[in-house]
């Protein structure tokens, strides 16, 4: 098989760029409405929007990989790199590298891009690792960089690379086109079809011997965070772990072929479904303070415990929602404490209740629904 680097036309990436137009615009009506929350947040309130937002893009992103990183870790690091409050929470080194590298994105993003960059980074994300002949450089090793499955006597190649000595001169035209593409560049693009170009160049390169996958979406975030001129982040990493296997057969389809419309469509409508997500983690995080407050005296430490814990699952909560057994796990309360706590956690309206008895769950009565603003770049 012939991979798209191979092919005549590379990297001449060819589209129906009508077809993204209706993304395009969709996007920019919901960037102004995420900026606009951002802006209209105090300080702390906006701190911790942040933080969380950050967190989950790496966490999601690792996880994308197979790597998995604890939260609390990864945001306790987080604060500390943007210089805010932050808990003596001890990070490993892979925790404090993916911080690192997230603050340095979301800090920098209006920077051009260019290989020192994309080699901070790497030293960043790879920090800890002692397995890797180079870190903080582009690879040289001669055997192929393939993605395979299955067994290694007789394993299935999804892709392979351009060879190591091609590297330097792909990454050189790659970096060129990203910074002319740029909102201040010499041929700017729109934010969603530069972002879904620059992932898949730069994913057909891979051009490090690990972590091209997390530095990719990276890139993309890049993109799109210069096209608002604003510090801020898409949930791009959390929404294609949850179309993780899509996301690797797009992948693979546009690796055969530099006509990409169907790798384009698919990515603008992640791009989208990203977005929204973010929205929702937002009025999530304003509105569980807002729950926090409006219950302050009017609940024990047992209740504000359980609540808390429910709050840092996030936006889609516990699975299937919160039982009597895990509320005394929690707390340690007593079996006829917990019944008497979760009925006052309904009566004050923090929680809902789903089912009788033993099949009682509970889940978090936080509204979360989008703005009018929000639902008609969404539902159209």
């Amino acid at each position: 098989m012939r991979w798209n680097w191979q092919l005549i036309d590379w990297p001449n990436f060819g589209f129906d760029p009508t077809r993204l137009r209706a993304a395009e615009e969709r996007f920019l009506r919901g960037s102004g409405v995420v900026v606009g929350t951002m802006h209209h947040l105090d300080g702390d309130a906006r701190q911790g929007v942040v933080i969380e937002l950050i967190s989950q893009e790496m966490v999601e992103s690792s996880a994308i990989e197979g790597e998995v990183l604890d939260r609390a870790s990864v945001q306790s690091s987080i604060a500390r790199q943007l210089g805010f409050v932050a808990d003596k929470r001890r990070s490993n080194p892979a925790e404090a590298g993916a911080a690192e590298l997230m603050a340095d994105l979301y800090r920098r993003y209006a920077e051009p891009l260019t290989d020192k960059l994309l080699f901070d980074w790497h030293r960043m994300l790879m920090n800890g690792r002692r397995d890797l002949a180079d870190i903080g450089a582009y690879r040289t090793h001669a055997d192929p960089m393939q993605i395979v499955s299955g067994v290694l006597y007789a394993p299935r190649v999804h892709f392979e690379a351009p060879p190591s000595d091609r590297v330097p001169a792909e990454m050189a035209r790659f970096v060129t086109w990203f910074n002319d593409s740029s909102p201040r560049g010499k041929a700017p693009l729109p934010a969603v079809t530069r972002a879904a170009i620059a992932h898949l160049w730069f994913e057909t390169i891979h051009p490090f011997e690990d972590g091209n996958g997390r530095l990719g979406r990276a890139i993309a975030e890049k993109a799109l965070a210069q096209s608002l001129e604003a510090p801020t982040l898409t949930a791009l990493a959390a929404t294609i772990h949850r179309r993780k296997k899509a996301y690797y057969a797009e992948l693979q389809r546009a690796s055969q072929s530099n006509q990409i419309d169907p790798w384009m469509s698919w990515f603008s409508d992640i791009v989208l479904e990203a977005q929204g997500r973010t929205i929702e983690t937002i009025n999530f995080l304003i509105e569980k303070t807002r729950l926090i407050d409006r219950l302050k005296g009017k609940i024990n430490p047992r209740q504000e415990k359980a609540l808390i814990r429910m709050m840092a699952e996030g936006l889609d909560g516990f699975a299937g929602g919160l039982s009597a057994q895990n509320y005394r796990t929690i707390t340690d309360a007593a079996s006829a404490t917990a019944t008497r706590d979760l009925a006052d956690l309904v009566e004050l309206g923090a929680l809902e209740r789903v089912g009788e008895r033993r099949y009682a769950r509970y889940h978090l009565k936080i509204h979360t629904a989008m703005s009018p603003a929000i639902v008609d770049i969404s539902d159209q």
